[in-house]
């Protein structure tokens, strides 16, 4: 993996992931550069000023696009505001929940969002999908052409990531490219959801995908019987237990495994691994909803698949970094022992895409994921 901040894990995995969701070199050196001393005193140091420094580089991003955009040049507006908000993003998942700066941060990410697909991506929309009395807030990035239905891919968060992490890394646009289209949520413990509307995660991932699902079929741009599911990250456990209960789903994708989570969480408290993003435990009691670390590690004793990816019978695809050092690639081995219809793609140091989730080599394991996709899809009769 390339690494900006020798040393800061944490760090590095952002600016690679900015890196690889189009971040422009330039751009991201500026940002990193005022803060590369800091960097060396730990993850969990410095992640104020990690913010400010970002964000004057987005900053000064957004009012070239606002000039752009007054000019006329609304292509040219729409790549700035798309690469302030990217920047945004990412240095918003670094701060702890409690910071003041979050959710105004978040708010702000999420205007620009909305400015960029509005000038340059009219297959973009945000879309609100029912759940529980409520709704999840999702962008559907649709492949359909005059409404005729297509394949469509939901898409998942894990831990620390939201939607616009999903949009920026340009994975629903290419899927789009290849007739598929890709429906992008913040479920309950990420994203939007979590950071205003207070939902937190659970066990039981199959609660959502059911109410997605069910959304789903009310659209008639939506091949019923080719609706998929990918996530990454903890999306690795949400997604193939939602399979294992959600018949209706005709294909999954564990971008990353997450076959025990419950005992990482364990080895984390023993320092074990590496973590996703800084204020680990602040962060993990956030999304899940608890007030204590004993509390939540008794839940997460559940937070596992044995027993579960088991009762999977849609084609599943895992796939994992051998050197990834969030989640042994031997849980991958796990998922893929215990399945019953699955593929295993590991992904090495020579090739590159062998971090967590890829996101060393982001194109490389995104570009493989939708190949898979096609080619069952074609097997399925699509």
């Amino acid at each position: 993996m390339f690494e900006y901040f020798p040393g800061n894990y944490i760090w590095n995995l952002g600016v690679v992931a900015t890196l690889n969701s189009g971040g422009a070199i330039d751009e991201v050196d500026r940002a990193c550069r005022p803060i590369r001393d800091l960097a060396r005193q730990g993850s969990d140091v410095g992640t104020n000023e990690f913010m400010a420094s970002w964000r004057r580089v987005a900053d000064q991003i957004e009012e070239q696009a606002a000039d752009a955009e007054k000019a006329g040049h609304f292509r040219t507006a729409g790549q700035k505001y798309l690469r302030a908000a990217a920047y945004l993003c990412q240095a918003e998942r670094m701060l702890g929940n409690s910071s003041p700066d979050r959710v105004p941060t978040y708010r702000h990410l999420l205007e620009l969002m909305t400015k960029s697909i509005e000038l340059i991506d009219p297959a973009t929309t945000r879309v609100e999908i029912p759940f529980e009395g409520g709704s999840l807030p999702a962008y559907l990035t649709n492949a359909s052409r005059d409404g005729e239905p297509v394949p469509t891919m939901i898409m998942w968060n894990g831990l620390d990531s939201t939607k616009e992490h999903m949009y920026t890394s340009g994975w629903p646009a290419e899927m789009a490219a290849r007739g598929i289209s890709v429906l992008q949520v913040d479920c309950p413990g990420s994203g939007e959801a979590l950071r205003l509307r207070g939902l937190t995660s659970r066990v039981e991932s199959e609660d959502w995908a059911t109410a997605i699902v069910d959304w789903l079929e009310t659209r008639s741009d939506v091949r019923h019987d080719r609706i998929g599911l990918v996530g990454w990250s903890l999306g690795g456990y949400y997604v193939p237990r939602a399979a294992a209960f959600e018949k209706r789903l005709a294909l999954a994708v564990a971008w990353g495994a997450n076959h025990d989570w419950g005992e990482v969480q364990r080895k984390r408290l023993a320092r074990e691994g590496e973590n996703p993003v800084p204020h680990y435990w602040e962060h993990v009691l956030w999304v899940w909803g608890e007030t204590d670390i004993p509390t939540f590690i008794a839940k997460a004793e559940r937070i596992n698949l044995n027993g579960v990816v088991s009762q999977i019978t849609c084609p599943l695809l895992i796939t994992h970094g051998t050197n990834d050092r969030q989640i042994n690639f031997d849980y991958a081995r796990q998922s893929y022992d215990q399945a019953v219809n699955a593929t295993l793609r590991l992904f090495t140091p020579e090739e590159g895409a062998t971090e967590h989730c890829g996101l060393d080599h982001l194109p490389h394991v995104a570009a493989y994921t939708a190949d898979w996709i096609e080619d069952t899809l074609t097997e399925l009769g699509a």
